[in-house]
């Protein structure tokens, strides 16, 4: 998820269309280049559309180029420099910083007279001492809609007398041009398209950029449900809201359910972040009409100790967030993805746990545990010295220990953190993990104990299949648990829904054959289809 559409950001692109059947660019002498390098592929660039959007007179000599995290330094910027730009934007992430430092200085070592703009979160604050920022020629910091292009301008008339740091004012949401009809028909039929109807958080938690993006705005809302418009004629189906208060404006939030309601096809997906305590009756009952599983809804809880969150100046109603969970999970098809963060200065290991059986009472189809992030600019640093926190000097800055948590026991939680996401947020083991904690009656203790053992069995957290999953997972119920039953279970969470799969031979009546595979048509919700029986 992009830290902001206003800033830059990027994924790989397919070639010269764009949603109206033209392109920027030119395949040589190119002026401006916008590109970035993210994660995976099917992440579409808003960020760097909404700055091509608003080139004006310059549009039709500029293009977007999208990379992936797996390519070297060189090919991209081999890549970038056959086009001969003028000027390249590029967009800088926590997980992009030390490969386009890398690409920058080739370009500046090989074309020196390239003039080179960064912008993104990761030098929109504490510049000093970065190596990518000495490379790059200007940064500018902040909203970068409508300044990219000022300076660009600039540049381009001659102008070189800009100062290094550049500081974006706020831009006017009238004056920034939508960029959804550059999305291009192949982002349309395999990538989540980004949309908002509003920038900005009201909120100060203070591990996050948002809590600097104040105040709220909002887009006009006709001209942004015309643009979705657009893009349902044009076949999108999957929409990722970047908003990160959705429903801080019920009007405005009920208006964009019911446009979606009323024009739903099969196979469509919205994904919305909601504030968890913020959800009146009349949104509820929408939600509720929605079809099972067509919606997404992330809600950030972060944690459930009270002396925690006050720490991190963030604030939340328990009582009405936990009545709007169940309500979700009782009276819709929704699913909740509901994040919680290990690390937060005061959290101990038992506050921690008890705030996630709590949550797994609720039963969301996902917790997304996070580790602590110390992002730049956040206030979080105030926290340093009382809490004792020691955070990783390299991206993605992760905790490693606190005056709460030894960095043997963060460690654990880590690993905790990545099991979980593999056996239960999968939707894989919906029936047989919660066999874990039947007994003991706490989830995290019990899953805690789980992974330590899977850790020393396994030696490795990551690459492993999910026959070997499987296995582990009965190994320890039946074995060291000593529960009967197990294979039933396992078995029937193995081929439910429809979903052809190979065989079990480590139960004892491996012969049984897999049904039939179903019929399954959604094209990026796929981890939430596999829980449509939950």
């Amino acid at each position: 998820m992009p830290d902001s559409t206003a800033d830059f950001m990027a994924h790989r692109s397919a070639g010269p269309e764009t949603g109206n059947g033209a392109e920027a660019g030119t395949e040589t002498g190119t002026d401006i280049l916008l590109a970035t390098i993210n994660a995976r592929y099917i992440h579409a660039a808003v960020g760097l559309r909404y700055l091509l959007a608003n080139l004006g007179e310059m549009r039709p000599k500029a293009r977007i180029l999208e990379f992936e995290i797996k390519q070297r330094p060189l090919e991209i910027a081999s890549e970038l420099l056959a086009l001969q730009p003028k000027i390249i934007g590029l967009g800088v992430y926590i997980w992009n910083t030390a490969l386009t430092a890398e690409v920058v200085a080739i370009i500046k070592r090989v074309s020196p007279g390239t003039v080179v703009i960064l912008g993104g979160p990761e030098v929109s604050h504490e510049l000093d001492g970065q190596p990518l920022c000495e490379w790059a020629d200007h940064i500018i910091t902040g909203e970068a809609d409508l300044k990219f292009a000022e300076v660009c301008r600039g540049i381009l008339n001659g102008d070189r007398a800009w100062p290094k740091v550049i500081v974006a004012e706020l831009p006017s949401m009238e004056q920034v041009q939508l960029p959804y009809e550059l999305y291009t028909s192949e982002d349309l039929a395999h990538r989540v398209l980004y949309v908002e109807a509003s920038r900005g958080c009201p909120f100060t938690c203070e591990f996050c950029l948002s809590s600097l993006d104040v105040p709220v705005r909002a887009f006009d809302l006709d001209r942004f449900l015309s643009a979705l418009e657009n893009l349902l004629s044009r076949g999108a189906r999957v929409f990722k809201f970047v908003d990160r208060t959705f429903n801080l404006n019920i009007n405005t939030s009920r208006a964009i359910l019911q446009f979606f309601l009323e024009r739903w096809q099969d196979g469509m997906f919205v994904h919305f972040e909601m504030v968890p305590d913020r959800m009146p009756e009349a949104l509820l009952e929408l939600l509720g009409r929605f079809p099972k599983g067509a919606v997404q809804l992330e809600v950030g809880i972060q944690t459930f100790d009270e002396a925690t969150a006050k720490n991190i100046s963030r604030r939340q109603n328990y009582t009405k967030l936990e009545s709007n969970l169940r309500h979700l999970r009782a009276h819709t098809g929704v699913h909740v993805h509901a994040d919680l963060i290990v690390g937060l200065p005061g959290e101990s290991l038992e506050s921690f746990g008890k705030g996630f059986d709590r949550l797994v009472a609720m039963a969301p189809q996902e917790i997304q545990v996070g580790i602590l992030k110390r992002l730049r600019g956040t206030p979080i640093v105030r926290h340093d010295r009382e809490w004792e926190m020691v955070y990783s000097p390299h991206p993605p800055y992760e905790i490693l220990q606190s005056k709460q948590l030894s960095f043997e026991t963060l460690q654990r939680l880590r690993r905790f953190a990545r099991f979980w996401d593999l056996f239960s947020n999968s939707g894989r083991f919906t029936e047989t993990l919660p066999l874990l904690w039947n007994t003991s009656g706490s989830p995290f203790e019990s899953f805690l104990a789980f992974s330590d053992w899977l850790g020393a069995r396994l030696g490795r957290n990551h690459s492993i299949a999910l026959v070997s999953l499987a296995e582990q997972l009965y190994h320890y119920l039946s074995e060291v648990i000593g529960l009967a039953h197990v294979a039933d279970t396992l078995r029937a969470d193995w081929f439910r829904g429809g979903i052809k799969r190979e065989r079990l031979p480590f139960l004892e009546d491996a012969a049984l054959e897999s049904p039939k595979a179903g019929a399954g048509n959604q094209r990026v919700a796929k981890r939430q289809q596999r829980h449509l029986g939950g």
